[in-house]
């Protein structure tokens, strides 16, 4: 069995972030988050690596990224374009957003050839938690349709300056997820936690609840799946919201549980998450990786 492979997303445009955080220096060396990510993939075992980027970023991302990882890891660059449609499909006018994780995802279809895990670029989400993922991917490497993500407690996924979408998880009695909804409109709360689903009257909910943050486990198989519901995406749903509607990872692997193609497995973290959505979040960003460099988890220079 080839070793599991690294998936990060990264072509994401950051309009809440005011920028490329994707390339956003973290500490006084220049590294960037997806640096400590990758970081942390080689130590639990991961040899490879596969960029998902837009073309209009990657002399930059390569020069800052790409380039000093390659010294120790497999790089490889696939390119998410708005301009990759089913022939016929016509792209609404004005539309700027990109199709999603799940259209991000099939670019690296036909360089992936072992397990893989995907995470986004611009998250933190601790060393054990690419080791738990890893030794699941190679535990179940000859299952095709044994999946799994890491969950995180949603009160330490929230920021104090604004909403987040996550991915709400539930699991059965056994740690399998049974229903995974893509929520808006999360935010942090004096008495813990909120949603909405208009983004005006506002629920309670349980700081405790598991949230997905875009770590997930596959399988090769999932690229047949996926393939189907980005079709489907295309044919029937884009014309719901034509300048912003998303085929997304959650909801399609929600989809794939509910007419048991697949399980996935709900693994846990011993580490905290920490990310940047906003600009206002980098501070804290700085703060926690340097106190996680002065405990000694990581050395001054990375590569």
């Amino acid at each position: 069995m080839n070793r599991p492979t690294l998936v990060i997303l990264a072509a994401g445009m950051g309009s809440r972030y005011g920028g490329l955080k994707q390339i956003d220096p973290v500490d006084e060396q220049g590294h960037k988050i997806i640096d400590f990510s990758i970081y942390d993939a080689k130590q639990a075992g991961f040899e490879k690596v596969v960029f998902i980027i837009k073309h209009a970023i990657y002399e930059d991302f390569k020069e800052m990224v790409g380039d000093p990882i390659s010294k120790h890891m497999e790089v490889e660059y696939v390119f998410q374009e708005l301009e990759d449609v089913p022939e016929g499909f016509i792209i609404p006018e004005d539309r700027v957003k990109p199709w999603g994780t799940t259209h991000a995802l099939m670019c690296c279809k036909d360089v992936i050839d072992a397990p893989f895990m995907v995470i986004n670029s611009d998250d933190y989400y601790g060393r054990d938690a690419y080791k738990v993922m890893y030794d699941f991917l190679t535990a179940t490497a000859s299952d095709e349709s044994a999946y799994a993500m890491v969950a995180y407690e949603l009160g330490k996924t929230l920021t104090e300056q604004g909403s987040v979408t996550r991915g709400v998880c539930n699991a059965d009695d056994k740690g399998y997820l049974s229903h995974i909804v893509e929520q808006k409109n999360l935010i942090k709360t004096e008495s813990g936690a909120a949603y909405s689903d208009d983004g005006e009257n506002f629920a309670p909910i349980d700081v405790l609840t598991p949230v997905s943050m875009n770590m997930w486990g596959f399988k090769k198989s999932v690229f047949d799946e996926f393939g189907k519901c980005l079709t489907d995406f295309f044919a029937n749903k884009v014309k719901d919201n034509p300048l912003k509607s998303e085929c997304l990872i959650p909801t399609e692997v929600d989809g794939l549980i509910k007419s048991g193609k697949a399980t996935v497995k709900m693994l846990s973290s011993s580490d905290k998450w920490f990310g940047v959505t906003y600009k206002e979040d980098k501070p804290h960003v700085v703060a926690a990786i340097k106190e996680l460099k002065d405990s000694g988890m990581y050395p001054e220079k990375l590569w």
